[in-house]
């Protein structure tokens, strides 16, 4: 991938940011984000990028509170736009919607969380299963689960998730919809099926938007839905939602 970095934290990003981009883009950032240093990100020659590249950004911004994005170009800005995002100030579509009906899950305090207590951590003990056939996005939820302090075991199609299910306890999963083998619907059936995982949250994560496609998921037994990008703040908010 041709990025440009310098020793004076300076990311310049290529014209097209594909999905074989994602990869490069993703070790770049991790090399790169450190807490305390000042990272800027030149986006004045980007003429497309894609969803993966979008989700990396969202962590790093998460992950380097000083991060800039300096003189973005229209289809930057578009991008984020056409989701949405704003790519300045992290503001969002309504990105994450909790079904508690469908799986009896209930909330003491139904009122959005304090940006302070975004990030708070659950126990280690905490253990969430995540499915999905996309590498980037499997390795920003990893990224994201680990910082707040929760295990994490992965999946890379939804019957391995369902066998990875079947031998690893979990307190959470998120499954993706749209994969190979077996797609998120059944998915949750499945685990819907067994009498013991009846209450065990299940967050769908998806690119979908469609309110039919939630109401399956919701009938299946899903206890949420979330639209790809995610933001790490508001997937850490929700799970503390959902996870006893």
């Amino acid at each position: 991938m041709d990025m440009q970095a310098d020793t004076d934290t300076v990311i310049k990003l290529p014209a097209v940011l594909d999905l074989a981009a994602a990869d490069g883009f993703l070790e770049t950032m991790r090399s790169r984000l450190l807490p305390h240093v000042p990272l800027r990100i030149d986006a004045s020659g980007v003429e497309s990028l894609t969803l993966p590249c979008i989700q990396i950004l969202l962590a790093a911004r998460v992950g380097n509170a000083m991060m800039t994005i300096e003189n973005p170009s229209e289809p930057f800005v578009s991008a984020f736009a056409d989701l949405g995002l704003s790519w300045g100030d992290g503001s969002a579509r309504d990105m994450a919607d909790v079904m508690p009906a469908a799986a009896d899950v209930q909330s003491d305090d139904e009122s959005d969380p304090t940006p302070d207590l975004l990030m708070q951590e659950l126990p280690m003990t905490k253990r969430i299963l995540t499915i999905d056939d996309s590498k980037t996005i499997r390795d920003m939820l990893k990224m994201t689960l680990l910082d707040a302090g929760f295990e994490v075991l992965q999946a890379v199609d939804g019957q391995d998730g369902v066998e990875v299910f079947a031998k690893e306890p979990v307190d959470l999963v998120i499954t993706d919809i749209n994969m190979p083998k077996m797609d998120g619907y059944e998915v949750i059936r499945h685990i819907r099926g067994r009498s013991e995982y009846k209450s065990t949250p299940i967050l769908v994560l998806t690119t979908e938007s469609e309110p039919e496609k939630r109401n399956i998921a919701r009938e299946a037994g899903a206890t949420g839905w979330m639209v790809k990008p995610f933001d790490p703040e508001q997937m850490v908010a929700t799970i503390n939602k959902v996870v006893r």
